[in-house]
């Protein structure tokens, strides 16, 4: 069985190496011949130009296809993947047209595992864990009130007057900026166009208390029927955001005002502009070390009182591994790559696992990769 892995950014390389260190028969996928030998070159020669038609001639059943390519390449390998009997493993959400593809990989016993990164990723496994635990505690009541958050956010370990970092183009965090989001607050559906209509503080519990702004992101609601909140649980919040660093909304104040007049064709070139600018003014610099923070929380109440309330919470930084966004971007998913391997995944459109045993693997892997983490019990 070989794995094809499609492309070698800077968030590809640690789970990718690892699979190769370990022995796993792996053919490398760029787009960039040279940055992939760049990448990789010490350990393999078995790189090759990224081309569908090349990839299929090469794929055979029960061969597996990670697809760290963007995002409007995942699709079309995973239909590539069912038609010859291989898997596919994605860090990306679960598009629309992706789900589309459920039955038919069923059918064909393709596993099509996506969400495996760390945002989304390691937040579902969390999210699995805390659920668990709650309902076999002796705290659990379907009557109960139910809040969750989910807060991930990637942010410069020493802090800059911009309060943020680039560790790739800003084009897509600028996107991300004019996309709505749809989460739970106070009992009722909250729909909110931008970041910055919903903006919060949110303390996290780390050993030194720290205070962040967050804000929802994406739909969340669709996350509850995955991490298995019942359909007639009390949900006063459900949220999954962004994490950004104190300060941050201050720093990009006058660039939210420009974003919300951007429109059309000069709209997208004035976005690609800002992005070169924010690129040379804000990139990573060699051996910079970023830091990741991500805190899930699940708390059940009963007449205005917590009856059990958790937080798992991870602060990880760049060391002499690399960056802390790289290793736990791919090395869970290569992790993925192997469960998948040894047909411990189901087949169908799935993203993270439920299995406790496989979410309890991948978690103590995280606890090595991160310089912190811990869930802690507020009551």
């Amino acid at each position: 069985m070989t794995i094809h892995w499609c492309g070698t950014g800077l968030s590809a390389i640690p789970g990718l190496r690892r699979l190769i260190e370990a022995g796993h028969d792996v053919t490398v996928w760029n787009r960039t011949v040279d940055k992939a030998q760049e990448a990789v070159g010490d350990l393999t020669s078995d790189i090759r130009a990224f081309d569908r038609d090349a990839l299929a001639e090469t794929l055979a059943k029960g061969d597996v296809v990670v697809s760290m390519l963007p995002g409007d390449w995942h699709v079309p390998l995973a239909e590539l993947c069912i038609e010859t009997g291989a898997h596919f493993v994605s860090s990306s959400y679960i598009a629309p047209e992706m789900r589309a593809l459920d039955a038919a990989a069923r059918e064909a016993g393709v596993c099509a595992v996506n969400e495996v990164g760390l945002d989304p990723g390691i937040d579902h496994l969390m999210a699995h864990h805390l659920v668990a635990d709650y309902r076999a505690s002796d705290a659990y009541d379907a009557q109960n009130v139910i809040s969750f958050t989910s807060y991930c956010g990637g942010v410069p370990k020493h802090p800059n007057p911009f309060r943020y970092k680039f560790s790739w183009s800003p084009l897509g965090v600028l996107k991300a900026l004019r996309s709505p989001s749809r989460s739970i607050r106070d009992f009722s559906e909250l729909n909110v166009a931008r970041p910055w209509d919903a903006l919060s503080s949110y303390t996290a519990p780390l050993p030194q208390p720290e205070t962040f702004e967050v804000y929802p992101n994406r739909d969340s609601i669709p996350f509850m029927e995955d991490y298995r909140f019942d359909p007639d649980w009390k949900v006063k919040h459900f949220v999954r955001g962004t994490l950004r660093l104190k300060g941050w909304s201050e720093a990009w104040s006058e660039i939210f005002r420009e974003i919300e007049t951007l429109e059309g064709p000069e709209g997208e070139a004035r976005l690609k502009e800002m992005s070169e600018k924010f690129w040379a003014e804000n990139a990573y610099a060699e051996g910079e070390p970023d830091r990741v923070v991500l805190c899930v929380s699940l708390k059940a109440e009963r007449d205005g009182v917590p009856v059990w309330h958790k937080t798992y919470v991870m602060d990880a930084w760049g060391d002499a591994r690399g960056t802390a966004m790289s290793r736990l971007v791919s090395i869970p998913l290569s992790m993925v790559v192997e469960a998948v391997q040894n047909h411990e995944i189901p087949a169908g459109v799935t993203p993270a696992p439920h299995d406790p045993k496989l979410v309890n693997r991948l978690l103590g892997e995280v606890d090595r990769l991160a310089q912190h983490l811990e869930v802690v019990d507020h009551l």
